[in-house]
């Protein structure tokens, strides 16, 4: 499975309703799941961003799928960035000029 970074900020619903931050993250964890993704790990930060979430999916597509269908609940905006391990960069740079 590929993997991905998405760096995340809440909107202003987001913000309003950070009580339910504990349901929404088990919603997200199903989110990914139902889409055939997997979220691996979250990290609340400081600073521009709100949190960091690391997950895997089979294609781009599913990851956008994903990015979409959370993004879509209005509580939280998205970019996220395809990551290549080390492995696979270094198979990326193979055969380079």
């Amino acid at each position: 499975m590929a993997t991905y970074i998405s760096l995340v900020t809440f909107t202003d619903q987001g913000i309003r309703t950070m009580r339910d931050l504990a349901r929404r993250l088990e919603n997200a964890d199903q989110t990914f799941q139902s889409l055939g993704a997997q979220l691996k790990d979250i990290w609340l930060v400081m600073g521009e961003y709100d949190y960091v979430v690391l997950s895997e999916a089979p294609d781009d597509e599913t990851a956008a799928r994903v990015a979409l269908a959370v993004a879509s609940q209005g509580n939280v905006r998205t970019q996220t960035f395809r990551a290549f391990r080390r492995e696979e960069m270094q198979k990326l740079v193979e055969g380079l000029p």
